[in-house]
């Protein structure tokens, strides 16, 4: 389980609370910091989708990923709009919840978007999420997958 979402809810698109133990065993995370006033975030959101559904939603098994999307949008009805209208299939901290900035000071965010990389304990994998998605595509993900330490089943 992820510990730096111990003792959290997250959201999924539906509105509904999922609990992190649960949602984020055994998986690389990935922590994406964006914002829908964010050019750059809303250029890379759309590929960060189709990363995600090609290795989560469209893979056998599917891979032993989640992303959790801390918002750093200036109100919860535009987080909302960006989160509906934008993101993948995927989980976020409610923006509600001030452990964001807590977050965004742990892993030295000083500008969005970024795409953190973690392994179960939190520890970083990479802080380059979003350059290594676009530099290899798919094939980054099996990178961060022997980093994690996790029991794996993914065959990509």
């Amino acid at each position: 389980m992820v510990e730096v979402f111990l003792g959290r809810s997250l959201l999924n698109k539906d509105g509904d609370l999922v609990d992190p133990e649960e949602a984020l065993r055994n998986k690389v995370v990935g922590i994406y910091f964006s914002a829908g006033w964010c050019p750059p975030c809303r250029d890379f959101t759309p590929i960060l989708c189709d990363f995600y559904t090609e290795l989560v939603e469209e893979g056998e098994p599917p891979a032993q990923f989640e992303i959790v999307f801390i918002s750093s949008d200036k109100s919860v009805d535009d987080m909302v709009d960006y989160y509906h209208d934008l993101h993948g299939d995927w989980l976020a901290l409610p923006w509600s919840d001030d452990y964001r900035h807590e977050l965004k000071q742990r892993y030295n965010i000083t500008a969005v978007p970024r795409l953190v990389i973690v392994k179960e304990n939190g520890d970083v994998i990479t802080d380059k999420g979003r350059k290594q998605i676009r530099d290899r595509g798919l094939a980054c993900f099996r990178t961060w997958l022997d980093a994690a330490e996790i029991f794996q089943n993914f065959k990509g």
